[in-house]
C-alpha cells in the first residue's frame, strides 16, 4: 500500500504564544486574538499555508497537551493522523488542536492511535553500561575580581563571598535562553516615574548577560523619550518606518541583519532600540491592534526578548495589546506618593480587567527608585507597602548617572548595577 507524503509543518505552543515552522523551515511567532485560544491561531495559520501551496499539509504540534498530528486541507478540513511518535503521557491524552464538525470547532479528548508497523521482537535485555562521557558543568557566570582574582591568577583559590554568590545566581537567571520570544512590559500610568530608565537598564542587563538579541521598544503615542536617552544607530528611523517594511521582513528571504535599518543598536550594552517619533503629535502615530500584532511578529522573529517602554495612555489600543502580549509586568515608581499611588491603581485595574491581567498583576515586579540621596526612608516605606501585593519588589539606590543624559550600564555605581541585576533576575523568574 502506498502512503501519501505531504509537506509537514510544526507548531510549538508555549503559554499564550506559539512558534509555527513552515514546511520550508521558516519559523515565525503566532499570537491569539483577544479571547481566542492560541491553538485556533495555529490551525488558522496552517490552513493559510495549505491554501497558499494548494496542497494538504501535515501539522505536528507540541505543547503542554502532548504531541499531535493533523492533516489540513486547503479548504480547512482537518483529519487526525497517527502521531509520528508516541505521546509522552499515554495515560492522559488530550488534543492540542481543535477538530472541525459541521464547521464548528470542538475539543475532542479521544486518544489518538499510534502508528503500528510489522511486529519486531524486542532485543534481549543487556546489562547497563557505564558512560564514557563526563557531564559538562554549567559555565561560571561570575568572574573573580579584586584580590580574589589576583590570588586566583597565581593558583590560590579563595571561595567567593556571599555577595559574589548572589551576583552569580542573578547572572545565571538573566542569561537564560527561552524557546521562543519573551516580552516584558514596563508600565505605570503616570509620567516621570522611571519607565524609560527601567526599560533601558533591564535591556542592558539581559543583553550583556545573555548575549544580545534584546529589543527595547518605545510603545508610546505621546512623545516617548527612549530614543533621546539612548544612542542613535546608522539610520534615522522609527517605528513608523518599520511598519510598512514589516511584511518584507517576515518573508523567508529576509536576512537577520535587515532589521538593523529600523532599530538603533547600543554598542556597549548590546541591545537594540525601536524608537517612536517624539516630534509628532499622538494623533499622527497611533498604532492599531492589527499594526501592533504585525510589529510583534517582526520582533518575535528577530529577537529573543522584547521590553516595552509604555506610554501613559492606558486606553490606547497599542497599550492594551501590549498587556495582552506580555509575559511579565515591571512597574517602576518613585518614592513620591503620586507615582506610588498610580502604580497601585494600575495593579487594581488589572486585577479587575480579566483573568490573564490579574495573573500579570499578581506576578508583577515593582521597582522603587531613590531619586534623591535624602529619600531613603521614603523609598523603604513605598517598597514595604507593595511587598504583600506583588511577587517581588526591588529598590534602586540613588545614582547620579540615572538622573539625566544617556543611559549606560557601565556608568552606574557597582551597588546600582547589582540592584538592576537583581531586578532583572526577579522579572526573568516568571518568563
Amino acid at each position: 500500500m502506498s502512503i501519501a507524503i505531504h509537506p509537514r509543518a510544526h507548531a510549538t505552543v508555549t503559554g499564550p504564544t506559539a512558534t509555527f515552522t513552515t514546511p520550508d523551515g521558516h519559523a515565525e511567532p503566532l499570537y491569539a486574538a483577544r479571547g481566542e485560544d492560541i491553538r485556533h491561531a495555529v490551525v488558522r495559520r496552517a490552513t493559510d499555508e495549505a491554501r497558499r501551496t494548494g496542497t494538504p499539509i501535515e501539522l505536528v504540534t507540541f505543547g503542554d497537551r502532548g504531541q499531535h498530528h493533523l492533516l489540513i486541507d486547503p479548504d480547512g478540513a482537518l483529519q487526525p493522523l497517527p502521531d509520528p511518535a508516541p505521546a509522552t503521557d499515554a495515560n492522559d491524552p488530550q488534543d492540542l488542536l481543535p477538530d472541525v464538525t459541521d464547521g464548528e470547532e470542538v475539543w475532542d479528548d479521544t486518544p489518538r492511535p499510534v502508528a503500528v508497523t510489522d511486529h519486531v521482537a524486542p532485543a534481549a535485555e543487556s546489562p547497563a553500561r557505564p558512560t564514557f562521557l563526563t557531564p559538562t558543568a554549567p559555565a561560571a557566570t561570575e568572574t573573580l575580581a579584586g584580590w580574589r582574582g589576583a590570588l586566583a591568577r597565581i593558583g590560590i583559590t579563595v571561595p567567593p563571598s556571599a555577595a559574589q554568590r548572589r551576583r552569580a545566581e542573578w547572572g545565571g537567571v538573566v542569561s537564560r535562553q527561552w524557546a521562543g520570544c519573551r516580552t516584558i512590559a514596563v508600565v505605570n500610568g503616570k509620567g516621570g516615574v522611571g519607565k524609560t530608565m527601567t526599560t533601558a537598564m533591564l535591556a542592558a542587563v539581559y543583553a550583556r548577560e545573555g548575549g544580545g538579541n534584546v529589543l527595547a521598544w518605545d510603545n508610546n503615542d505621546t512623545r516617548g523619550t527612549l530614543g533621546w536617552r539612548t544612542e542613535p544607530g546608522l539610520y534615522d528611523t522609527t517605528l513608523r518606518d518599520l511598519l510598512p517594511a514589516a511584511p518584507s521582513l517576515l518573508t523567508p528571504e529576509a536576512g537577520v541583519s535587515e532589521i538593523t535599518r529600523y532599530v538603533h543598536h547600543q554598542p556597549v550594552d548590546r541591545y537594540d532600540v525601536l524608537r517612536s517619533n517624539p516630534e509628532l503629535l499622538a494623533t499622527d502615530q497611533r498604532i492599531a491592534t492589527a499594526e501592533f500584532d504585525l510589529l510583534m511578529q517582526v520582533a518575535g522573529r528577530y529577537y529573543r526578548l522584547v521590553i516595552f517602554d509604555s506610554g501613559n495612555d492606558e486606553s490606547a489600543e497599542r497599550w492594551l495589546r501590549m498587556i495582552d502580549s506580555s509575559y511579565q509586568l515591571v512597574i517602576p515608581t518613585l518614592a513620591a506618593p503620586e507615582s506610588a499611588e498610580s502604580a497601585a491603581l494600575l495593579l487594581d485595574a488589572l486585577r479587575q480587567r480579566d483573568h490573564r491581567s490579574a495573573a500579570l498583576a499578581a506576578l508583577a515586579v515593582v521597582v522603587v527608585t531613590q531619586s534623591e540621596p535624602t529619600t531613603a526612608a521614603a523609598v523603604r516605606k513605598v517598597a514595604d507597602g507593595f511587598r504583600d501585593h506583588v511577587r517581588a519588589v526591588q529598590v534602586i539606590p540613588f545614582d547620579p548617572a540615572l538622573k539625566s543624559g544617556p543611559l549606560r550600564f557601565d556608568t552606574l555605581r557597582p551597588r546600582t548595577q547589582d540592584a538592576w541585576l537583581a531586578a532583572a533576575a526577579a522579572a526573568a523568574e516568571a518568563l
